[in-house]
């Protein structure tokens, strides 16, 4: 019976590929057949994820990517072409986060986060959608936020590379779709990996799990979000069953921004 779940014979790109979401996304599209392609600037990290991947599903393979690096991600493309001879789904989830004002932040940390977040998808793309085309289509899915939807505190950087995220999504939509190239945000809600744990440390908080507790509370769902709830939604608008959605910022929050 057709399946529009089976991602075998596919190939899916994935950056920030060694932890959080992009990591347990990896896992999620290697348990439905597919050949995963984690891409991360850290190399140690990676080599655990393609392990722990690798005990669940199809072996993964990493290659170290610098999203930020033009010469960088146009090489890791190609290898990849060569390798496999298409691209079929592309999760653009490389991102970063300094938790400050505007006021606070400097340039370097400015440049650093969009470099990360919006500079990276914007190559990783440049250099996919061609391969894609060439092959008669596929699917990109971005990585946004609840708080490229809405304002958050402390976080200016952050919320402009994903308010970024989710319009750069709908224009490469419009563009693309002639070619047959779906393009869709995800939108998480906070959850619970060691970016989060991170922000929490970067504002000032000692004790984390009090700060993951916190952040959870007023949600409809009433609990943080796991990289699997994400990497549902990932799947889902990689699959056939999104076939006619494209230019989407599906939100996936347990309801934190009704």
């Amino acid at each position: 019976m057709y399946n529009p779940l089976d991602f075998t014979g596919k190939v899916v790109v994935i950056s920030g590929g060694a932890s959080g979401i992009g990591l347990g996304t990896g896992k999620l599209f290697a348990k439905h057949g597919a050949s995963v392609v984690l891409l991360d600037i850290n190399e140690s990290q990676g080599g655990k994820a393609v392990e722990e991947i690798a005990a669940e599903g199809n072996k993964p393979i990493f290659m170290k990517c610098d999203v930020t690096n033009e010469e960088n991600v146009s090489s890791v493309i190609n290898s990849i072409d060569e390798k496999y001879g298409k691209i079929d789904v592309l999760f653009n989830n490389a991102g970063v986060t300094v938790r400050k004002t505007v006021v606070d932040l400097s340039e370097k940390e400015w440049d650093f986060v969009l470099g990360v977040g919006l500079k990276g998808t914007f190559l990783l793309s440049k250099y996919t959608i061609p391969v894609m085309a060439r092959n008669g289509g596929g699917s990109i899915v971005n990585t946004g936020s609840g708080w490229g939807l809405k304002g958050g505190d402390k976080a200016a950087a952050y919320c402009a590379v994903k308010g970024g995220i989710v319009n750069l999504t709908r224009a490469m939509a419009i563009d693309h779709g002639p070619q047959n190239i779906r393009v869709n945000s995800v939108n998480p809600g906070d959850t619970d990996t060691a970016m989060l744990r991170d922000e929490g440390k970067q504002l000032g908080e000692v004790e984390i799990d009090k700060f993951l507790a916190d952040s959870a509370k007023g949600r409809p769902l009433e609990r943080l979000g796991t990289p699997l709830d994400i990497a549902k939604a990932v799947l889902f608008l990689s699959s056939d069953m999104a076939s006619w959605i494209t230019g989407a910022a599906l939100v996936v929050d347990g309801g934190g921004i009704a």
